[in-house]
């Protein structure tokens, strides 16, 4: 069977289940109807179709879940098989009960078909549901292992066709390298050869050039001889200038320092010799000024210890504050 034929066989179980319950309901609903507008309040009585419609409602939810179910290969549980068995034993008490209520066997009988057929339908188009998937199923993984096996059997034919085909990529191969180990192996000879000639040039030039290499070792050993020894002369040399120079600016600060103190001496006792009882000598006033502006002497002092004019003291005490300034005219002016 293809899946044409069972999706043939699927429209018709489906087409023929949705019949029967089709006309079970609308037989339903004109057999419950009557009964229970009997028992419904008068005002009410509009009522009545509704429950039928609820338990027939009940009914086509119970048959279409069932069917995508069997269709899925699933299986919902208890409750379905309750609510399915539930709504059928409604649907027969509902439409036997007015017969059963009148003692009418044959009523009874008559209005039990409907419902009976309509659950052992739904019984039946679950299990033929089931069965069909089942089939489906195992058609579809007979399918599937065909395709597998012819996959398979492809894909052996495949590899053979690349272990040949790298057989003999590798046997090409092989030859190829046998040729190339044959030609290096020439190759590496020649250039041995070739190697061994270059090394023994090699080995003559090293041999010339170590010669000339240590002629040229000997004379820069006996250039850096001479320079060592021209440095250390040099050095020799620089240390006695370093040494005299030191002696030199030794004398220089011990004759600047006995100039400084005999000056000190001179000043003090020009200082110490107090105010001039006379005019004294130029160079002698000089010297006694210069040593009061030394020890910051005013000018008025300084001409109290000279015998000269305060205009001459300033003069000179002008020419020491700044040296190399006219201080000729106040001289002479002093005078």
């Amino acid at each position: 069977m293809n899946s044409v034929q069972i999706r043939s066989a699927e429209r018709a179980l489906s087409a023929g289940t949705w019949l029967i319950v089709a006309g079970a309901m609308l037989y339903s609903i004109l057999t419950v109807t009557p009964l229970a507008a009997e028992h419904t309040a008068r005002e009410w009585a509009w009522t009545a179709p509704i429950l039928p419609l609820v338990v027939d409602a009940a009914v086509v939810i119970v048959v279409r879940l069932d069917a995508v179910l069997a269709r899925l290969g699933g299986r919902g549980g208890r409750w379905p098989v309750v609510l399915r068995w539930m709504t059928g034993a409604m649907t027969l008490a509902l439409n036997v009960a007015d017969s059963a209520l009148n003692r009418d066997p044959v009523g009874v009988a008559v209005h039990a078909v409907a419902p009976l057929l309509l659950i052992v339908t739904a019984e039946t188009g679950l299990a033929y549901r089931r069965a069909i998937t089942r089939a489906v199923a195992e058609l579809e993984e007979k399918r599937q292992a065909e395709r597998d096996a012819r996959e398979r059997a492809a894909v052996d034919r495949r590899e053979a066709a690349e272990r040949r085909a790298r057989e003999e990529r590798e046997h090409a191969a092989m030859l190829a390298r046998e040729q190339r180990e044959h030609e290096a192996a020439m190759a590496r000879e020649a250039a041995e050869r070739q190697e061994r000639r270059w090394r023994e040039e090699q080995e003559r030039k090293a041999a010339v050039e170590a010669a000339e290499r240590e002629e040229r070792e000997r004379h820069e050993r006996e250039r850096e001889q001479r320079e060592r020894e021209r440095e250390r002369a040099e050095r020799e040399a620089a240390e006695r200038r370093e040494r005299e120079a030191a002696e030199r600016a030794e004398r220089e600060r011990r004759e600047q320092r006995e100039r400084e103190e005999r000056a000190e001496r001179e000043r003090a006792a020009l200082l110490a010799a107090g105010p001039a009882t006379e005019k004294q000598p130029e160079e002698q006033a000089r010297l006694t000024v210069r040593a009061a502006f030394d020890a910051g002497l005013p000018v008025r002092a300084a001409a109290e210890l000279c015998g000269w004019s305060v205009g001459w003291v300033s003069a000179r005490y002008a020419e020491h504050r700044d040296p190399g300034t006219g201080g000729a005219d106040l001289a002479i002016a002093g005078r």
